[in-house]
């Protein structure tokens, strides 16, 4: 999906739900503990209360949206770790696929290795007639380079 790749704006974006959640609550304190005789231009604000109230409402709103926000990134970092370990199983696999491939290729190398020594030492009608079986067993399977 392309709603979970990576974009660099959505780190800016996570920082806002915080950021606001604390100026609004700076805001909704001085509000609520000071008036005009400690700050002058809150005699501006006819009813400081009620801004306060609002403010205070805005701020549990923007608490919902934090929650959501940190949410989603806990689930997408829960996600990513999931994509690396499937991703380092399936090398895991492969990699073990690879030595058993290899492995089977040796045995038959050396089968085909034995089976042409003792051909060569005991050139007798039981050993011509493995080599043959053995030929047909390699173009069977595709691993031939040997032909009769």
């Amino acid at each position: 999906m392309n709603l979970f790749r990576y974009q660099p704006w959505v780190n800016l974006l996570t920082l806002l739900p915080g950021t606001s959640l604390t100026l609004l609550t700076i805001a909704v304190a001085f509000l609520r503990f000071y008036n005009e005789e400690d700050f002058y231009f809150l005699g501006y604000l006819a009813q400081p209360r009620v801004w306060s109230n609002r403010l205070t409402v805005a701020a549990l709103l923007v608490a919902v949206v934090n929650i959501g926000v940190e949410w989603n990134l806990r689930n997408r970092e829960t996600d990513r770790l999931a994509q690396e370990e499937q991703r380092r199983t399936e090398k895991e696999q492969r990699a073990t696929e690879a030595r058993e491939r290899a492995a089977r290729r040796a045995r038959i190398q050396n089968r085909w290795i034995i089976l042409q020594i003792q051909h060569q030492l005991a050139p007798r009608e039981e050993t011509r007639a493995a080599l043959g079986d053995f030929v047909v067993f390699l173009q069977e399977y595709g691993e031939s380079g040997v032909e009769e």
